[in-house]
């Protein structure tokens, strides 16, 4: 059984970098076909992809954070970690680890972390 382990900082204080690691269980990162992806969820707003990292650690992002955002994985730990730099109270969100099947199919999801950016 696959699983997806969020873990983030909680409480961040801008303008600092955020670093959201996801630990994956039962599946390797670097196996075909699937992409790693963060999606967040504003309060009160809609579901919004910020990037992902394919098995052979390409990173993408989406083109409205590409300035702010840059990813990393550990295939020894089986994690990939989105960096999101420069932080403000926008970027409050709960923060979810998603695993893209293709063509942005989402089929398994964690649990999810609440990130708050406030000073």
């Amino acid at each position: 059984q696959v699983q997806l382990q969020e873990s983030g900082p909680g409480l961040i204080l801008p303008p600092q970098r955020l670093s959201l690691t996801c630990t994956v269980n039962g599946a390797s990162i670097t196996a075909s076909p699937y992409h790693w992806a963060v999606i967040r969820q504003p309060p009160g707003k809609g579901l919004e992809w910020m990037g992902a990292m394919d098995y052979s650690g390409h990173c993408y992002t989406r083109s409205s954070l590409v300035r702010r955002t840059s990813c990393v994985r550990d295939t020894a730990k089986n994690q990939f970690t989105l960096l999101l730099d420069s932080v403000t109270p926008e970027d409050t969100a709960m923060y979810y680890c998603v695993r893209d099947s293709g063509n942005f199919s989402w089929d398994l999801w964690g649990q999810g972390t609440q990130v708050i950016v406030s000073s």
